[in-house]
This record gives C-alpha cells, sequence and structure tokens, in this order.
C-alpha cells in the first residue's frame, strides 16, 4: 500500500498538533521553528508524491486497510498531487513571511494555518464524497479562526458573513449526500461512477437532483456567481498573510466541479457533457463581468486583488464548461499561475501598505514609499502576469485557453468577454500603480523597509511566474496528463476499486 499518499494529510495534522502542545504550544520562537520545518516537510513528502504520480499510475491508500467502496480512501493522481503540491508550496510562504510578526497578534497562527493546510489536502486527495465534506469543514473552522487573528470590527463583520454563508453551504452540503446515497448506496466517487451508468427514470432524475444541490455547494466555495459577493469583503479584510493562503481555498470548488462532474454526472445521451455545464457556461461569463466591474469600483489595491481572485474564477469555470482534456489542461496551468500571482499581490499590497503609513493602499495620496524602485518592479512584474503579457505565464495560460475556446461552439463570446476584460485589467493596475507611486501628498519619503521575511515572500512568488514561462513545456505535459486521467472514469475505477 502506497503509504505516501497519506503524508500530505498527516504532517499538517501532527504539525498542528505538536503547535498547541508545549513547549512550542508557549514560546513564540519554538513555534516559529516547528511551523516553518513541518511546511518544508509537507511541501517535500507532496512533491515526492507528485514525483510518483506523474507515472501515471493511480495510487490508492486504504485507511485502516479497509478496501473501498466500504473504507474511507486517498486517492492521488496527477491532478490532485498537483494541487496538493502547489498548496504545500503556498503554505510555506506564507509562514515564512508571517515570521516578519504577522504570527504575534494571535497564540494560534501557526496551528491554525496547518490545520488549514490539512483540510485542503485531504479535500484534493479525498476519494470519496462525504469525506469532501469533512475536509470542507475542517478547513473551513480553521479559516474562520485565521480571519478572526488580528480581528477588528470590519474583519469581524466580514468573518459573520463568511461563516452564515458556508454554514448554510454545508447544510445543503449534507442534504445531497443523503440523496445520493439514497438513489447510489455508496458516496465513494469511483463506485458512483459505477452504479450512476446503470440508474435511468425517476432514480437518474433523484441523481441529477443531488448533482445540482452540489454545484450549488461547489460553486459557494469557488465563489461562482451568484454566489461570490463573500469573497471581496472577506479577502480584503483578512490579514494579507492570511488572504495570500485563501487565493488556494476557491480552487477546492473548482477541483471538486472537475473531479466530480464528468466522472459522475455524465449526460447518458452523451457521454462528452456532464449536467453542470448548461449552468457553467453562463455563470463563467457573467461572473467574469461582474468579477471586472468590481476590479473597476474598487478603491483599494486589496479590494483589487480580491475582485481579481473572482476574475480568475470565471476564466476557470469557462474553462471546466468546455469540458475537453485539453481546456482542463489549460485550466489547471492557469489555476497554478493565477493562485501564485494572486497571492504574491496580497502580499505585495501589505508590503506597500505599511510603507505608505496611515492610508494603506487606498488609491489616494500618500507619503513616497521607502523602497519605489524594488516594490515598483514588483508591482509592474506582478501586473503583466496577471494581464497576461509575455514573457510572463499568464500569456501563456491565457492564450492556450482562447485556443481551447475554439474547439466549442460559444468562442466568440468567451474572446471578446475575455479580451475586454483583460483590457480592463491592465488599465486599472495600471491607473492603481500611478496612485500609489506617483501621487504623493508633500511628506517625506517613509523610512519603513520590508524586512527580510517579507522579501524572500514576496520575490519567491513573484520568481514563480517567469519559471512557469521557462518550464511551460514540462509543467503543459504534467497538466495535459492530470486532463487525461480526469475522463478516464475507467481507469479510475480500476485502481479504486479494482476488480469488484
Amino acid at each position: 500500500m502506497p503509504h505516501f499518499v497519506s503524508l500530505p494529510v498527516l504532517v499538517p495534522m501532527l504539525a498542528g498538533i505538536l503547535l498547541l502542545l508545549p513547549p512550542s504550544g508557549k514560546n513564540l520562537q519554538a513555534r516559529r521553528i516547528v511551523s516553518s520545518i513541518m511546511a518544508l516537510l509537507t511541501l517535500v513528502v507532496s512533491g515526492y508524491m507528485l514525483n510518483n504520480a506523474l507515472s501515471g499510475e493511480i495510487f490508492v491508500y486504504a485507511i485502516g486497510n479497509w478496501q473501498a467502496p466500504f473504507g474511507i480512501v486517498l486517492v492521488a493522481d496527477v491532478m490532485s498531487s498537483l494541487l496538493v503540491t502547489l498548496t504545500s508550496f503556498l503554505a510555506l510562504i506564507c509562514v515564512l513571511y508571517s515570521l516578519c510578526g504577522d504570527d504575534e497578534a494571535g497564540s494560534f497562527f501557526h496551528p491554525l494555518l496547518h490545520f488549514l493546510l490539512l483540510g485542503v489536502n485531504g479535500a484534493f486527495l479525498t476519494g470519496d464524497l462525504f469525506n469532501l465534506f469533512v475536509f470542507f469543514e475542517v478547513l473551513l473552522i480553521s479559516s474562520y479562526a485565521l480571519l478572526m487573528h488580528s480581528s477588528d470590527k470590519h474583519k469581524t463583520q466580514s468573518a459573520l458573513h463568511y461563516v452564515v454563508l458556508n454554514l448554510v453551504g454545508s447544510s445543503v452540503f449534507l442534504v445531497a449526500l443523503g440523496i445520493l446515497y439514497g438513489v447510489l448506496g455508496t458516496l465513494n466517487i469511483a463506485d458512483m461512477a459505477a452504479k450512476a451508468a446503470l440508474l435511468s427514470g425517476d432514480d437518474r432524475a433523484l441523481l441529477n437532483i443531488g448533482g445540482m444541490l452540489l454545484l450549488i455547494v461547489f460553486a459557494l466555495k469557488a465563489a461562482v456567481i451568484p454566489l461570490q459577493f463573500w469573497l471581496p469583503a472577506t479577502y480584503a479584510s483578512a490579514l494579507p498573510v492570511v488572504a495570500a493562503l485563501f487565493a488556494i481555498m476557491t480552487k477546492v470548488g473548482i477541483y471538486a466541479i472537475i473531479r466530480v462532474y464528468p466522472t459522475i454526472f455524465v449526460d447518458p445521451n452523451d457521454t462528452s457533457t456532464h449536467i453542470a455545464q448548461v449552468w457553467l457556461w453562463p455563470a463563467a461569463i457573467i461572473t467574469l463581468v461582474i468579477g471586472i466591474l468590481g476590479v473597476l469600483a474598487s478603491k483599494d489595491l486589496r479590494m483589487i486583488v480580491a475582485n481579481l481572485v473572482i476574475v480568475s474564477i470565471g476564466t476557470l469555470i469557462a474553462a471546466v464548461a468546455f469540458n475537453t482534456p485539453g481546456a482542463i489542461a489549460a485550466a489547471l496551468y492557469y489555476l497554478v499561475h493565477s493562485t501564485l500571482v494572486t497571492a504574491g499581490l496580497f502580499l505585495l499590497a501589505d508590503v506597500i501598505g505599511k510603507q505608505r503609513g496611515k492610508v494603506g493602499v487606498r488609491l489616494v495620496p500618500a507619503k513616497p514609499i521607502g523602497q519605489p524602485i524594488l516594490l515598483g518592479t514588483s508591482f509592474i512584474v506582478f501586473v503583466l502576469a496577471v494581464v497576461g503579457m509575455p514573457p510572463f505565464s499568464g500569456f501563456i495560460g491565457k492564450v492556450w485557453l482562447l485556443q481551447e475556446a475554439l474547439n466549442v461552439d460559444k468562442a466568440a463570446w468567451f474572446w471578446a468577454v475575455y479580451l475586454v476584460v483583460s483590457l480592463l485589467v491592465l488599465v486599472t493596475l495600471t491607473r492603481a500603480g500611478s496612485q500609489l507611486f506617483w501621487r504623493h501628498n508633500g511628506q517625506e519619503p517613509s523610512e519603513t523597509k520590508a524586512t527580510s521575511c517579507q522579501l524572500v515572500g514576496v520575490i519567491s512568488l513573484l520568481l514563480c511566474s517567469p519559471l512557469l514561462s521557462i518550464f511551460a513545456g514540462p509543467i503543459s505535459e504534467i497538466t495535459t496528463l492530470a486532463a487525461t486521467q480526469v475522463f478516464d472514469t475507467l481507469g479510475l475505477q480500476q485502481a479504486v476499486l479494482g476488480g469488484k
């Protein structure tokens, strides 16, 4: 049995427990050392798992040696391993960035971060829908607490909206699971796919009802229209290092849609489509439009970045709606790019805000930034990457998505909306940059300088975009293999169920 599949879940869980126990539970320096080591270890074991998955084999770990479909299984294919590695890398960067003082406002920042990492990694690796619900709850409980870290009145209000909406989503999730279990008698994804193919009549209708309820839940997690309104205020009010880590959380909803619908809810009359497609396409276009309107209306850089997350979600949902291996491969490349770039922008906004004084990153005149060349150059690189200008990874991801759009009927709509959105993003970020770096109020330049851990965090994420471009060939091969496995339902069933 490939025990390494369980390590990206077990290591963060162990880290969270160790960080709550003495001596690390009482000593800040000890907490920082343990947290950094365990975050690095999680990244190492995640990378090892991804390296094994690239062989094309799907690895299955049966907890307690109870085999599927009766036992709980973790499934590591290329897509889940890639996203676990991405999450572990981002968590390590956030741990290092927090060492500049963001972890001092509360005693439990580091254990909460690792419990969040446990939930996200578990959601990517789980092989059944009930444990997807369980891991959703683990990451949500951790995220609730992280939102309140160093809290004020505004953060509390945003966190309350976030909590209430997700509690409603969890309730709908349980209802959907009850319907699906009643129809299929199982919640193992591979087993559900095998049994769903045999349904017809009223059972098929009930299956589709359960599937649409699940789509509501996943759309809420991914912040897809009309369930996106919680995200901008929540992300903009969170501690910047927390907002950077949250950049991966909406991708859990995207992953769930990719994992579940082409596998279980395939149209029996046309296996190239699934029941969510008819809803995903208009939702993607409207999400793009709402996202760019939010970007245009934003009055500070952090709110702009929060709305850019919604724009990236609309882009990914459009690719998922295409429902072809090429489109999913392009979506996975773009997912990695957008997660790292938006996380980097959240951290950069924090550094800029601390050097502008009380006005922070509001788009109003302020004292000159203390490190204009370093931060200005970083801002330009991030903007070019977000907009999709060569030679950065955003250009490759967007061109790939536009090419894949040519293979579907609605290419003209996607091209028109997407290119206009990209242009408006460029205009808005250019305007924001001029406000932040050129409009001064006559005060002396700030004496505040970025700390070493802040620079490590920002520059590490800054370098990811050019590296994704340099290694675009191997990375695109990885995402293509991942997309191929997504549509290989028989291969998943053979790996998880064997001869059963």
